[in-house]
């Protein structure tokens, strides 16, 4: 229970960045611990303050005055990070007026904490602007009813006590929001590197990767052309056909992948089709493609990963599986989406597919793909073949 609670306290707003929260220090561990002291003490001294809290007369109000401060306050806290201006200005003018109220009712108790709260709050929180006015509405009034009673030392020591709290707190807020600036310009900069580095990627592969496949491309049309003129067989002339289209499709992923590296659209569920349409061209298998449910806007990862593995599967059927047709199912259903791959393999030839998949790199690829996306991937020998089961969560 003890661990739970120092773990609660050392979770701090002092200490929070831009992305999120941090672990505090102990000066801000010290810095919470205060703030319930005050309020404890708030409490304490207004229960404990001629006219006491009660339920009638001038008790009531007095009562009612001491939850609306604390409500009011707890509504404006300064860890509530996020909370809009105007929601926590009204709240704050409720500490203002219920201060006020304690004020009159109790003129020796603690209502003074309101002021210096609402001060506070609204100098850590607030533009140099707001910041001022809500530090004039939450002082002026106090340091006019000083006045009204001739109590001019009483204004002064008011003033002198929560001058420099405004300042200091203003201080913070401005050391606050240079740490997030900081923040900010250093994750810039790592993405900033990191489109370099994938821009730098991109040439490479263009250079490289790409031109070489041009090449191949090129000189095994050639050859298919000479083959024809010599009078090759049917048999070869096809095997350098179907390398020539490989060549093709290798480099049309090739250019696909140097367009991802520079930012541009990845592939997705809708190329499917044309996808098991080449694959079904190149192999001769018949490929069926189904598409269940309604489908739905994916995030780009999630788009890439759907494609990949439908690539990366049917590419293993044609490298390893002795199938005779092959079933694409995609199922967008309410909570997932999940992509089946799935070949029948002629008969007596099972044993030869099951090896040729698990086997290499491309599926584990495939697994550490979905699992980084917070989703799993299943492959394993069927009945009649070989399925592999993408499923990836159900948000876009």
């Amino acid at each position: 229970m003890m661990r739970a609670f120092l773990s609660w306290f050392r979770r701090s707003w002092i200490t929070q960045g831009a992305g999120g929260e941090g672990t505090a220090p102990l000066e801000a561990v010290a810095w919470r611990l205060f703030g319930l002291v005050v309020l404890a003490a708030f409490i304490a001294i207004t229960l404990a303050t001629h006219p006491y809290p009660r339920l009638h007369d001038r008790g009531a109000l007095v009562l009612a005055s001491c939850i609306a401060c604390v409500v009011s306050a707890i509504a404006a806290h300064p860890e509530r990070r996020e909370m809009p201006a105007r929601h926590r200005i009204p709240a704050l003018l409720g500490v203002i007026v219920a201060a006020g109220t304690l004020g009159v009712l109790q003129p020796h108790g603690a209502w003074v904490l309101g002021p210096y709260y609402v001060v506070i709050v609204a100098a850590l929180h607030f533009d140099r602007r707001t910041a001022w006015l809500m530090f004039l509405a939450a002082t002026a009034p106090f340091v006019a009813g000083y006045l009204a009673k001739g109590q001019v030392a009483g204004a002064g020591t008011f003033m002198s006590g929560i001058l420099p709290w405004f300042f200091a707190m203003r201080l913070l807020h401005y050391l606050a929001g240079q740490r997030d600036e900081l923040q900010a310009s250093r994750a810039a900069e790592a993405r900033a590197a990191a489109l370099a580095e994938r821009g730098r990627l991109a040439r490479e592969m263009h250079d490289v990767l790409a031109h070489s496949l041009s090449a191949l491309a090129l000189q095994l049309e050639t050859t298919r052309l000479l083959a024809r003129d010599r009078g090759v067989s049917d048999e070869i002339t096809q095997a350098i056909d179907r390398a020539h289209h490989l060549a093709v499709s290798g480099l049309d992923e090739a250019r696909r992948a140097i367009a991802a590296g520079r930012g541009e659209e990845l592939p997705g569920p809708e190329r499917i089709a044309a996808l098991a349409e080449a694959f079904q061209e190149q192999s001769g298998l018949p490929v069926a493609v189904r598409v269940l449910g309604q489908p739905r806007a994916l995030a780009p990862e999630a788009r890439l990963a759907v494609y990949r593995t439908a690539q990366e599967a049917l590419t293993n059927v044609r490298r390893h599986a002795a199938a005779e047709r092959v079933d694409v199912r995609l199922d967008y259903s309410s909570d997932s989406t999940l992509l089946v791959v799935e070949d029948h393999a002629v008969p007596g030839s099972l044993q030869v597919a099951a090896i040729g998949l698990t086997g290499g790199y491309g599926l584990t690829g495939m697994r550490e793909r979905a699992e980084l996306l917070g989703g799993e991937l299943l492959a394993q020998p069927t009945s009649t073949g070989f399925r592999v089961e993408l499923r990836l969560p159900g948000v876009g």
